[in-house]
């Protein structure tokens, strides 16, 4: 595959964001798109990002934890 079409990869960092990379696009739940500016990028996963569906680094401040 060449750079500029990526297989996505989704990787969850342990009490962190996912980090999404590759060829994906993001959409609201209505449908419209979200516009990504970088071929990676966190997504927040605890819920308390002011830039949601991105990672703000709020979890840290926040305490979250994963189990895994």
């Amino acid at each position: 595959m060449s750079a500029r079409h990526e297989a996505p990869t989704l990787t969850p960092y342990p009490d962190g964001p996912l980090i999404l990379r590759g060829d994906v696009e993001l959409r609201t739940a209505d449908g419209d798109p979200i516009p990504r500016h970088r071929r990676t990028v966190a997504l927040c996963r605890c819920g308390l990002s002011t830039i949601k569906p991105f990672c703000d680094g709020t979890h840290k401040a926040a305490g979250f934890r994963t189990d895994d």
